[in-house]
């Protein structure tokens, strides 16, 4: 029988999560948007860039790729965060990966 020891703790894996946020009008600044954003981010979680889709008619959707920890819950506090954000119309989850 083989016997395996592990010294010190596990630490859990990362989580990468690309979610796409819809401001509220074409009016909104997008630079401010994305510092307001940033700013609202919960404990743990972190933003690796953001990305941007025409929607239509002059409006643009921000697209953070977020990196969270690989725990119970995933990427919900991170989008509840980004809903409480003003000039925030939506938030939804695209692509997710482990790190």
């Amino acid at each position: 029988m083989s016997l395996l020891w592990l010294h010190g703790a596990l630490t859990m894996g990362k989580v990468a999560a690309q979610l796409k946020v819809m401001p509220e009008s074409p009016e909104v600044d997008l630079d401010d948007l994305e510092e307001r954003l940033a700013d609202s981010l919960p404990e743990g979680a972190e933003i690796n860039g953001f990305g941007r889709d025409d929607v239509a008619f002059g409006l643009v959707a921000l697209l953070p790729t977020v990196i969270v920890p690989d725990e119970a819950g995933g990427t919900e506090a991170v989008e509840e965060a980004f809903a409480g954000v003003d000039q925030v119309e939506s938030v939804e989850v695209g692509e997710v990966g482990r790190l």
